[in-house]
């Protein structure tokens, strides 16, 4: 039987990351660092994609030494669309003028299906172009939607790719199916989000891009509304300003003026009493927010899932555990492999596991 290829594309805002899978394997992996030089040519992210494809074609042919025509399945990371239902969609012209009009928001991942749909081209019809499981993935219940005020409707923006994918992980580990458990799964990472899992769909989660939730290392999380309102007309900040203090200059970065969570551990480790406070408020916040999700699933929580890279803490996670281990047994998944995310999705669709789904 032939080997099954799959090649996933996942652009970041000054990198792209590209993989290829055999038959399961990774068996390359290459992030492609693009400077601010080589960018600022271009007005838009969308103007990129030439010149970011052409990169990935280069890189398969003098490293890889592959050919584009060589893949089965080609993945790319899903951008901000319309909200969807989580799962695998093959890249059509909607879901393309969408990613081009950026509906939900400009961000680099809107190229990946884009790169992904002309790299399929390439391949003379062997290979489709699908994203899967992209951050605006909403499967709320109607009762997580209401905020307290109509005008101000809770949405789901959240590391959906990363969550799915460690609870399938999970699922598969225990010999059991994703869409029997409850589960909740906490992503520390840049963002955190802690998602409540049930029996296959996350019924509520904050968006942890906006402003809710605990805070993180670069953003605020949930902020004392009428203290943010006074702010919003105090004429010392801008729009923009307040939209970066909420999301990339929050958190630790707001508070120890760094974003790197090892070095707040370090910090801590060497004694540093106001790093201790800020990492145990994070931890507080978090453990917080898995408890309230845990009345979402009314105490039914088969496993907390705990995965990204503040995940690598041993320290962090133990003192996590302290606060959360009674609801449910921990386990934990460092780091975080958006690329094998991507793949696996390919190859439970090759497989039959899952349906492909069309983006309307």
């Amino acid at each position: 039987m032939a080997s099954i290829k799959v090649l996933t594309v996942n652009p970041g805002s000054t990198s792209t990351k590209i993989a290829v899978f055999v038959d399961e394997q990774n068996v390359f992996q290459k992030n492609i660092k693009h400077s601010a030089e080589e960018l600022a040519p271009f007005e838009k992210i969308s103007d990129q994609f030439g010149f970011r494809r052409d990169m990935i074609l280069n890189v398969l042919k003098d490293e890889a030494k592959m050919d584009i025509t060589e893949f089965d399945y080609i993945v790319g990371r899903g951008g901000l669309i319309k909200p969807v239902e989580s799962g695998i969609y093959e890249v059509n012209e909607a879901l393309k003028q969408d990613l081009i009009a950026g509906v939900s928001g400009q961000h680099a991942s809107n190229l990946g299906g884009l790169i992904a749909a002309d790299l399929a081209k390439m391949t003379n019809g062997k290979a489709k172009a699908y994203i899967a499981d992209p951050v605006v993935v909403d499967e709320l219940d109607e009762l997580a939607r209401l905020s307290g005020h109509p005008a101000f409707p809770k949405i789901s923006i959240f590391h959906a790719l990363n969550q799915k994918a460690i609870a399938r992980t999970y699922a598969k580990e225990h010999g059991k199916k994703y869409e029997d458990l409850n589960l909740i799964v906490v992503h520390l990472g840049g963002g955190i989000s802690v998602g409540a899992h049930s029996k296959g769909r996350v019924i509520d989660v904050e968006n942890c891009l906006d402003g809710n939730g605990p805070f993180s290392p670069e953003r605020t999380g949930s902020l004392p509304v009428r203290a943010l309102v006074d702010a919003c007309f105090s004429g010392k900040y801008t729009q923009a300003q307040l939209h970066k203090m909420i999301c990339g200059q929050g958190g630790f970065v707001a508070y120890l003026g760094t974003n790197d969570a090892y070095e707040v551990e370090q910090r801590v480790k060497a004694g540093d009493k106001k790093a201790a406070l800020v990492e145990q408020a994070m931890i507080y916040q978090i453990a917080k927010e898995v408890g309230g999700e845990a009345t979402v699933l009314k105490g039914q929580v088969d496993a907390i899932l705990v995965t990204g890279g503040i995940a690598r803490g041993k320290d962090f996670v133990e003192d996590l555990k302290k606060r959360i281990a009674f609801i449910a047994p921990v386990f934990v998944y460092p780091g975080e492999d958006e690329m094998k995310a991507l793949a696996m999705n390919a190859y439970m669709l090759h497989r039959g596991e899952i349906e492909v789904k069309k983006y309307m």
